[in-house]
Formats: structure tokens, C-alpha cells, sequence
């Protein structure tokens, strides 16, 4: 089951930034000699005007297929001979449509929630006494910090979302001082050396020693709540892609297309109801699309971000790199690729050997 949910994830996301490509080259009159779905052998394919629309037997990509993007040729609607503003557009579009797709998708995510979660404080660890006034037990309140702070960052590190409270927390300890940034009745201020600790309880190591402000769904506060939980997503990955390429990365983190499916398996067979499921699934398709955009606009040969590179040498040289000479960087970078894509598979597969998946 867990295969098909992903079959059904991947084609989506893969179709949502082809169909980008497809959409921005048509307005901006590029020849499309094919949209496919899928590759390999062709199970369907029919063609309507100019453009062959197929769907194919292999569930593992798709293409949008336009006139000349590797040679240049006498057709005033090939790729090559188009202003370079559009071919620049449909070469971002197909990214573009990834992210919107995520945002979709996160929407769908905080909709599905009771209330939208917000990084304001709402409360800090006491007990109030029958006069009204308030022992606080939260060494937060005591350092700093006050109710209706909206947390903006911490030691540098960023809040975009409730959910990076998990990532951030996971680092603190008890008694070590931090620098906090605050949006405070509508002023970013700094407030340093804060402590967070509950001390409600007697050597209590817990750190998160106060409460957030939860919204009523309204169509602001979704917007809200999407948009940031959109950033912390899109942040995580920046993150990981740096860590991967500055080679802070272990390569036992690195992963393919076996341990995205697995994930999603898990995913969706071990969620206690069916909303669960969907919740995950949801967040797991977030993911994957977002990673999908911000990976195809690195500049990196033989993706969209190094075809837009060439784009840019373009526009400073004032003429464009010989066809050929593209080509070779492009099939090299392909090359880069498709070993990375061999050495993450082989990493998947030795996990699934041992036990490092579950599903």
C-alpha cells in the first residue's frame, strides 16, 4: 500500500512541475513537442495540435519536451531562439509550481488542524493564589520574558513556526543562558541571558517552561499558520542541502527514492486513524515537493538552476554558450547525479538490511 501511496505522491509532484515547464512554454509560444507522464515505454499517448500528451509505463519522472533546448535550429519557436526573459521564466516555472504545491499542501495541513498554533506566549509554568497573584515556576519569565512575546529566534537560531520549537528545544539544557529575540508590543527587542526551566518540579530537567497562544481557524489565520510552517519546511531543507554539500552531512543521512517510499509507508500504516494518516502523508508530500523545487533551482549542471546559470552568462556575456559546450556540462552534471542517486539507493537498501527503515 505504502508503494502505491507513493507512486500516487511522486507522480503528483512530478506532474505539478512539468506541468509548470508546460504551461509558462505554451504562453510564451515555445514550441511543446511532448508532455509525458511517466517514462519509458508509452502506455497512452495522444496528440492534440502541435504537442503529444503521454503517460508512460515507469512511475518514476515525466518530461516536458520542447523544440531545440539542446541545439539550436532554424524554428523561430524553438527553446534556444526565444527572448531570454521567457525561456528564464519557463525554466524557473516548473520550481515555482513545486512550492505552490507545498503551500497547498501545508494549507490543507493547518485546515485539518482544531486550532492554528502561533509562536506568541501565552502563559508561562505557576500557580496563582487566591489574592491573584502569581508564584511563577518558569526561569523564562524570571530571565526576560513575557506574555504576548512573539519568538522570533534563539541563539541566532530561527523560529518560523511552533513546529521549530521541537528542533530548537532538543538543544537546551538546564541553567545555560540564551539570546532571544522578541516581537514585543510591535518592537523587535533582544532580551539575553535567558533561562529556560520549569522548576515546578523538584529537579525537574524540563526546559519549555511556557505555554503558546493557539488561534481560531479563520481564513487569516490559516494563511498565517501556512505561511509559516511553509518557511520552517523550506528553512529545514536549506539547512540539510548546506550540511550535505559542505560535507557536514554523515553520508548514512543521505537518501533516495527507497527510503522516501519507506518513510511514506510508515507513515501511512502506523498513524493511529485515518486523519493521522493524511496529516502525515500531507506533511511528508510538503516536504518532498519543497525539496524538489529548492534542489532543481541549485545550480548544479543538468537541473533547472544550471540551465538558469547558463541563462545568466547569457545576459552578461550578451551572447549565448555554444549548444554543444552546454551539452557536455549538462551530461556531466547527469552523470553527478545519477551516481548520487546510486550511492543514496545502495544507502537505503543497506538500512532496509539492517533494520536502520521501518515499515
Amino acid at each position: 500500500m505504502g508503494i502505491i501511496i507513493a507512486i500516487i505522491i511522486f507522480g503528483i509532484i512530478v506532474t505539478v512541475h512539468e506541468f509548470g515547464h508546460f504551461i509558462c512554454a505554451k504562453l510564451c509560444g515555445i514550441k511543446v513537442l511532448e508532455f509525458s507522464i511517466g517514462m519509458g515505454p508509452k502506455l497512452i499517448q495522444k496528440k492534440k495540435g502541435e504537442t503529444k500528451y503521454s503517460l508512460r509505463a515507469l512511475p518514476i519522472g515525466g518530461y516536458c519536451a520542447m523544440e531545440g533546448e539542446d541545439s539550436t535550429n532554424n524554428d523561430p519557436r524553438s527553446f534556444r531562439n526565444a527572448k531570454l526573459w521567457k525561456r528564464m521564466i519557463v525554466l524557473v516555472a516548473g520550481a515555482t509550481m513545486n512550492f505552490v504545491l507545498g503551500f497547498v499542501a501545508v494549507m490543507i495541513f493547518i485546515c485539518m488542524l482544531n486550532k492554528v498554533p502561533s509562536t506568541v506566549i501565552s502563559g508561562f509554568s505557576g500557580e496563582r493564589a487566591d489574592d491573584g497573584t502569581v508564584t511563577y515556576y518558569a526561569r523564562s519569565y524570571e530571565t526576560g520574558l513575557r506574555h504576548n512575546d512573539k519568538l522570533i529566534s534563539i541563539d541566532g537560531e530561527r523560529i518560523y513556526s511552533a513546529w521549530d520549537f521541537n528542533n530548537v528545544f532538543d538543544k537546551i539544557t538546564v541553567n545555560d543562558s540564551h539570546t532571544v529575540v522578541v516581537k514585543r508590543d510591535g518592537k523587535r527587542i533582544t532580551v539575553d541571558n535567558v533561562v529556560f526551566h520549569d522548576t515546578s518540579v523538584l529537579d525537574s530537567d524540563e526546559v519549555v517552561d511556557f505555554g503558546i497562544r493557539y488561534d481560531k481557524k479563520n481564513p487569516l489565520t490559516v494563511m498565517r499558520g501556512s505561511g509559516e510552517l511553509f518557511m520552517t519546511m523550506s528553512h529545514a531543507i536549506t539547512s540539510s542541502l548546506k550540511q550535505l554539500f559542505s560535507g557536514k552531512a554523515k553520508k548514512e543521512d543521505v537518501s533516495g527514492p527507497v527510503g522516501v517510499v519507506s518513510t511514506i509507508n510508515e507513515a501511512a500504516s502506523e498513524s493511529e486513524n485515518l486523519k493521522d494518516a493524511i496529516l502525515n502523508l500531507l506533511w511528508l508530500t510538503s516536504l518532498i515537493t519543497i525539496n524538489v523545487g529548492i534542489f532543481n533551482l541549485l545550480p548544479i549542471p543538468g537541473l533547472d538552476g544550471g540551465r538558469l546559470l547558463f541563462c545568466l552568462v547569457e545576459l552578461i556575456r550578451r551572447k549565448p554558450v555554444k549548444p554543444e559546450h552546454e551539452g557536455y556540462v549538462h551530461l556531466a552534471g547527469m552523470a553527478l547525479l545519477f551516481g548520487i542517486m546510486i550511492f543514496a539507493t545502495y544507502n537505503d537498501i543497506v538500512k532496509l538490511v539492517t533494520g536502520g527503515f521501518h515499515g
